[in-house]
């Protein structure tokens, strides 16, 4: 049977969920409550990598696909930290950090949110994120071999975050999701490399380390999974609710599952979603979406906004739009730009009072304490 959303039940509309860091900085504080407030009303659209590049062109000041789509900015920015732990001056996808210093900037500035995944290299084999050397984790953690080696790369993800800072000074709160899709096959530190407890001991280190260690306020831990059927493989690596802040899972649309089974699969994971984040009292987010170029016109009413209407789940990031793989010759984008075939309905997707882009979330002014609206 079917699990069916039933938000009011999974959520009390009168808690206010507490973050894990109990010194957190006021606008980190001031985010957690308003992103469960606009989880209430509708849900953020994101897109990984938005300033830096497009279909077609990149670092052209002030653009933004879904900006030429719909003349408005995504509400939500998604960044890597991958590079930073081999010293690297730009990114997993080349984007150079001073360039993400300032993209970030100029998204909070104008009231978005920022998230930052981490495809780190495996600090046991000098290998990329896809490498899957299995207990790599075990010898990560405290008296392990590569410890050490494991904390300067920590070292180095909380100088950069250090450095993220707005107009006063005031440390940009990011959601800070690491380990992302441990429930799959594909990268260094999932589950079926790893054992639960050794991922749950190695999360637990680092959010302590970053938090008590290198004083770190502005961070809010997003766990993330891929698959999962049941609150069993949703749950079954969970940190504890001393270590997470938001429950969120990753899931995209291929070619092959119909949008009617995408749309099930979706709000299924979304009802078993919210049960367990109601019961640990966490936010929730579908922290990377997307269906590859966007082959169906009406993809963004048909399909997303089914999903996300009336979940509770606070935002979606759609991932990035790299444009033509030229070793491949295909196109690899998922969010649309203009006259792109799924552009229209994306207009209307924005038009939606469900949906808020960044113009949008000024009404909620996501980095003050919360009133009633």
């Amino acid at each position: 049977m079917a699990y069916l959303l039933n938000c009011e039940i999974c959520f009390s509309q009168s808690k206010t969920f507490e973050l894990i860091d109990k010194n957190p900085t006021k606008e980190t504080k001031a985010l957690y409550n308003n992103l469960q407030n606009i989880s209430k009303k509708g849900y953020i659209i994101g897109h990984q990598d938005d300033l830096a590049y497009g279909v077609n062109w990149r670092y052209e000041e002030g653009r933004s696909d879904i900006k030429d789509a719909v003349g408005d900015y995504p509400g939500l920015y998604g960044w890597d930290l991958a590079g930073l732990e081999l010293d690297s001056k730009k990114d997993i996808n080349g984007i150079p950090f001073e360039k993400i210093q300032a993209y970030v900037r100029q998204g909070y500035d104008r009231g978005g949110v920022i998230t930052f995944s981490w495809h780190m290299v495996n600090p046991v084999t000098d290998l990329h994120s896809w490498d899957t050397a299995t207990l790599s984790l075990k010898k990560m953690l405290p008296g392990g071999p590569f410890h050490e080696k494991y904390k300067t790369y920590l070292d180095k993800a909380a100088t950069f975050l250090s450095t993220l800072k707005g107009p006063k000074g005031e440390m940009i709160p990011v959601i800070f999701r690491p380990f992302h899709e441990l429930t799959g096959n594909w990268f260094w530190w999932c589950k079926h490399a790893n054992t639960k407890e050794d991922f749950i001991q190695l999360w637990r280190f680092t959010v302590d380390y970053l938090k008590n260690e290198k004083d770190l306020h502005n961070l809010i831990y997003c766990y993330n999974v891929a698959d999962y059927d049941d609150e069993t493989g949703l749950i079954e690596y969970y940190p504890g609710d001393e270590y997470a802040d938001i429950i969120s899972f990753d899931l995209y649309q291929k070619d092959g599952i119909t949008s009617e089974d995408f749309v099930e699969i979706c709000r299924n994971r979304f009802a078993i979603m919210n049960q367990v984040a109601g019961a640990h009292q966490k936010l929730t987010a579908m922290a990377e979406a997307g269906y590859e170029a966007i082959p169906q016109a009406d993809w963004w009413t048909k399909v997303l906004d089914n999903i996300m209407s009336g979940s509770n789940v606070s935002y979606v990031l759609l991932w990035r739009n790299h444009g033509l793989v030229k070793e491949t010759g295909h196109m690899h984008y998922y969010a649309p730009y203009r006259e792109q075939v799924s552009a229209a309905d994306f207009q209307k997707l924005y038009d939606k009072k469900e949906s808020f882009f960044e113009s949008e979330l000024k009404h909620f002014q996501l980095y003050q304490p919360m009133k009633k609206r």
